[in-house]
């Protein structure tokens, strides 16, 4: 079977589809995945075919609609959702006749696509073979699929297409106690961190005398400023504080601010030995901190990452973590935050409580005998 697998823009949503796309090719099938050109190097370091929908820069998506005229990012959440959407949308328009060329010629009997790709659903009514969506995060997309059905409204009609169509079949891989009270019918997977890596040192697998906070801003790294502020913020707590950032912010970290160990320090190897992970509302790095049952407190920059907002307050209703918004980003907040989440053990309690759920869903490998039923 021929499997082709959609992400997007960031590494972060190639780290989501990996386990699935490696236990489909362990299976034997042939796996491609397909995404912009800029994280083709993260899905070739992972061992997985690669392939290039877009040499269009991401952020040109987001910041630029179809004719070149600069958008703004929304001030509040709902509308924060439809501008999601809408970007994603505009990425997927930009990705399909790339797409449909490898189609022509590497012919695949099912496409998976990430929560996000919505040229998935497009691809695989045009070719006739089954959709597969797969959550790569814990993001609620109920608010955001609309903006991507308006943006996609010439090429819906060109397909015949009322709205985009429905999946096959839905692979999550949230804890069942943070799905929503509306989610559709799921297969649920357990799901394995997967970030690129580096030679292994021991303090990174080992627990110093003192407390360890990590500090990430993702694969991307953020703006500079936001990621500065902040480790600058939790440095003052009495806890040890490694940042995993890429190597460009993280050697202007390291310039700017004496002693702190910073880097691209896998995000799977030192989760383990720390007492908190403060991040930037990121998806992946969410599940991360849940998979090792660690606490976490989400810092929201803007409203462009609301459609990460409701799955991160299902973790704090749950006690496993905190989140702040953008209007809520001061010192005193970030460090009162931090300062809860160390001192008190009944959100470590909780987050491991969440870990075991997650530990105790359908492999990766089960799950794929569920797509070869889809093809048989």
């Amino acid at each position: 079977m021929k499997i082709l697998f959609l992400g997007a823009g960031s590494a972060a949503t190639v780290y989501g589809l990996t386990p699935l796309a490696t236990a489909a090719r362990n299976a034997g099938h042939q796996v491609i995945m397909a995404a912009p050109r800029n994280v083709l190097p993260d899905i070739a370091a992972l061992g997985i075919t690669p392939f290039s929908a877009t040499s269009t820069p991401i952020p040109h998506f987001r910041t630029k609609d179809r004719a070149g005229n600069p958008v703004t990012v929304p001030d509040n959440p709902v509308e924060g959702r439809l501008f999601t959407g809408r970007w994603f949308g505009r990425l997927a328009a930009a990705s399909l006749e790339p797409l449909l060329g490898l189609t022509k010629d590497w012919r695949p009997d099912l496409i998976v696509g990430g929560t996000l790709t919505y040229a998935a659903p497009l691809v695989a009514h045009r070719l006739g073979v089954p959709y597969v969506r797969q959550a790569w995060d814990g993001k609620d997309f109920d608010g955001i699929d609309p903006g991507a059905g308006e943006e996609l409204r010439p090429e819906l009609d060109d397909l015949g297409l009322a709205r985009l169509p429905d999946p096959a079949l839905f692979i999550d891989i949230s804890p069942p106690s943070l799905r929503p009270p509306h989610a559709l019918p799921a297969q649920m997977m357990r799901w394995t961190p997967v970030n690129q890596q580096r030679e292994a040192e021991p303090w990174m697998y080992t627990r110093g005398e003192q407390r360890r906070v990590c500090v990430t801003g993702g694969s991307r790294g953020l703006n500079f400023d936001f990621l500065k502020n902040m480790v600058e913020t939790v440095s003052a707590l009495d806890a040890e504080v490694v940042v995993a950032a890429p190597e460009e912010l993280a050697a202007k970290l390291r310039d700017e601010l004496d002693g702190v160990r910073a880097g691209w320090i896998p995000l799977d190897v030192v989760a383990p030995t720390s007492d908190l992970i403060v991040h930037h509302s990121g998806g992946v790095t969410s599940l991360t901190a849940l998979h090792f049952g660690v606490p976490q407190l989400s810092l929201m920059e803007s409203q462009d990452n609301a459609s990460h907002g409701a799955a991160l307050d299902r973790i704090a209703d749950f006690g496993a973590g905190l989140s702040l918004q953008p209007g809520e980003l001061t010192t005193d907040r970030i460090h009162a935050a931090c300062r809860a989440l160390l001192d008190d053990p009944s959100y470590t309690r909780q987050s491991q409580i969440l870990a075991q759920e997650m530990a105790s869903l359908p492999l990766a490998s089960e799950v794929v005998a569920e797509l070869e039923k889809l093809t048989a």
